[in-house]
């Protein structure tokens, strides 16, 4: 039986670690895809820490873009050779859910490097429903932190309803962030504030053609209202997971205004309902994963050049187990680059 290299978390709170495998087998509606590049999520370094459940052993890694190596007998949409990303999300397809086109809450539902192996390996399986064709103009890297980050941030903006000449908050300029950016700019806003402490994502942020506001320096909530004329904004995403991010965005939006909450968080968040919620009618959103029917609009914008993640990948790291634990506790410091993904085949 061929092997294979995995980076698997053995033990909650506990390093991960390097394993030998069997390279698993393709059934017949499923695809085994040689990975050739798998980011590095904030949620990996939640799961290694168990602040978002899991059950170990488990390959991390639901990042993934790579080439069709094998494929069952049953599947007729891709080929061996074929460039794809990974939807992370196995789901049956047939339950009320799925056929709502809401599979994010599939009954049977299983998320690749969580409840099943993903692709922190040289070779992951899934089934041939969750395999996406990845634009030959995309390039491996950045297809990766497409199918999580970017794919996220843009099912957030959906949820958050953001209408061209609005002003939207992104609080938290990471890997999810800075594709929030450039498609909250994409969908029309007129405005995009980023909101972070970290001063080269800002820096960055700005590039990209956000208004950088640094709440290590000023309170984010008073500075995005004195640029807003006292008003708000219209939309805030946020994307880190702290209830007091939390708190600000909210605070932040003006009447009518939509908090979208996508960062995860083990921590009760408090309201106040009068003056955060119901005086002004605002609305707490949640967003939950992506949707497979969202890619191609989401790979359009990228071949367009309204979403560039040429400066998000900030950088690449072998399958080693030593450079992936390091990068997950820059994660939980809430520090590092701004995405960094793995090369099995560098």
């Amino acid at each position: 039986m061929p092997k294979m290299r995995a980076i698997q978390l053995i033990e909650i709170g506990q390093p991960v670690e390097m394993r030998t495998l069997d390279v698993p087998t393709p059934g017949a509606r499923d695809v085994l895809v040689q990975v050739r590049a798998a980011g590095i999520c904030h949620s990996d370094a939640h799961y290694r820490a168990g602040t978002s459940p899991t059950d170990p052993p488990v390959t991390l890694g639901h990042e993934v873009a790579g080439v069709v190596a094998q494929v069952g007998d049953a599947v007729t949409n891709v080929r061996p050779g074929d460039r794809v990303g990974l939807h992370y999300l196995v789901t049956c397809g047939e339950c009320h859910y799925c056929t709502l086109g809401s599979e994010q809450f599939c009954v049977n539902g299983q998320m690749i490097g969580k409840h099943r192996d993903g692709g922190y390996a040289e070779y992951v399986r899934i089934p041939a429903r969750s395999v996406v064709r990845l634009p030959d103009e995309i390039p491996f890297e950045h297809g990766a932190i497409m199918m999580c980050s970017s794919a996220t941030s843009f099912h957030a903006l959906r949820k958050s309803r953001l209408q061209a000449g609005e002003r939207a908050a992104i609080f938290g300029v990471g890997g999810l962030g800075m594709s929030a950016v450039q498609l909250a700019r994409a969908f029309g806003a007129l405005d995009v504030y980023a909101v972070d402490i970290n001063p080269d994502k800002l820096a960055l942020a700005e590039r990209l053609g956000a208004i950088p506001v640094d709440a290590s320096v000023v309170d984010p909530v008073a500075e995005i209202r004195r640029l807003t004329g006292g008003r708000g904004v219209d939309v805030a995403l946020e994307l880190i997971g702290l209830p007091e991010v939390s708190r600000q965005a909210l605070q932040s939006v003006d009447v009518f205004g939509r908090v979208v909450l996508v960062g995860l968080s083990d921590r009760l968040l408090a309201v106040d309902p009068y003056r955060e919620i119901l005086g002004k009618e605002a609305e707490i959103i949640g967003a939950s994963d992506h949707l497979i029917s969202e890619f191609p609009l989401l790979f359009e914008y990228a071949c367009r050049g309204a979403l560039d993640l040429s400066d998000i990948v900030t950088r690449t790291v072998p399958l080693e187990a030593g450079a992936v634990n390091q990068v997950m506790d820059e994660l939980d410091a809430y520090g590092g680059g701004v995405r960094t993904v793995i090369t099995p085949a560098a």
